[in-house]
């Protein structure tokens, strides 16, 4: 079973950066398509991106193209969200999660292991 940690949230002004880790317990982590999804509160959990295992293709909702980055570090068994020019809208709950296969991305049900959540509040 894949552990998966966050860390890297926190308070930060609008326009300004925070790069999230979620480092994993699973010395297979480069067999696992990694992403990305965040809950604000009332709302339902958003996919905001995804990582293929050898860190070359990348998918992202359209809210955060051009602003966020995911990418891999296989040797360290970690994945990170670089997120730039952040808004108050992007405040949520960000959590990582493992899967296999690059079908159905944005469902959050196909991924079958999941981090504890790291809260990133943007303020305006």
């Amino acid at each position: 079973q894949v552990q998966l940690v966050e860390s890297g949230g926190g308070l930060v002004q609008a326009g300004g950066s925070l790069r999230l880790s979620c480092a994993a317990s699973e010395r297979t982590f480069s067999s696992y398509i990694m992403g990305w999804f965040r809950q604000a509160p009332g709302k339902e959990r958003e996919f905001v991106a995804a990582i293929e295992n050898g860190g070359i293709m990348t998918h992202y909702t359209d809210s955060v193209k051009g602003r966020f980055t995911i990418f891999r570090d296989n040797a360290k068994n970690t994945v990170y969200l670089q997120m730039n020019n952040l808004k108050p809208e992007d405040t949520a709950v960000y959590s990582c999660a493992a899967r296999t296969g690059w079908a159905a991305l944005r469902e959050f049900r196909t991924y079958a292991y999941w981090g504890q959540g790291t809260q990133v509040t943007v303020s305006s």
